[in-house]
């Protein structure tokens, strides 16, 4: 006769060891999801402006690739004006909400640091932007270059954020 197989339970592990395991699993998947893109995070605009003027853009998560982008802008008299859109970083022209003078904004990587940003307006492309993060990411540099209805350049101005705390 043959021997009985003896089946057994996995042994449960001290529950110290499963908090760890736990601990361990979440903060990697937190750490992978923070750094997938080095542009997350809060951004000023360094500018000479007396205050309230400030500009802050917030680069979020969005889906498994995406970024919402959300601009917030007070002026000298303390007016706000805040607008957004959301990007895959495929060049799809994507509708911007809270612009008045911008319909859609269409984003494409150049390359790991550099992205270009085409923005229109009823279908008439207004301006583009280069968008340069710095190899240390701590600094995102934008050229805006203007285009009349003709495709001209009108004018061009440059820009330098720092990221700031959430």
């Amino acid at each position: 006769m043959a021997a009985p197989l003896l089946v057994s339970a996995p042994m449960p592990l001290p529950w110290k060891q499963l908090l760890l395991t736990a601990l361990l699993f979440v903060g990697a998947r937190d750490a992978c999801a923070q750094t997938s893109n080095p542009r997350f995070g809060r951004w000023l605009l360094k500018s000479d402006a007396p205050a309230p003027a400030s500009n802050i853009m917030t680069y979020e998560a969005l889906g498994p690739s995406g970024m919402k982008v959300t601009i917030q802008a007070v002026n000298a008299r303390g007016d706000t004006t805040r607008w957004s859109y959301a990007t895959d970083f495929d060049g799809r022209a994507m509708p911007v909400t809270g612009n008045a003078s911008q319909t859609h904004a269409a984003v494409r990587p150049i390359s790991s640091l550099v992205n270009e940003i085409v923005n229109t307006n009823n279908g008439r492309v207004t301006q583009r932007l280069t968008n340069v993060l710095s190899p240390d990411y701590q600094t995102i540099a934008v050229i805006y270059m203007r285009q009349d209805a003709d495709g001209k350049t009108t004018g061009v101005t440059f820009a330098t954020y720092t990221r700031i705390p959430l």
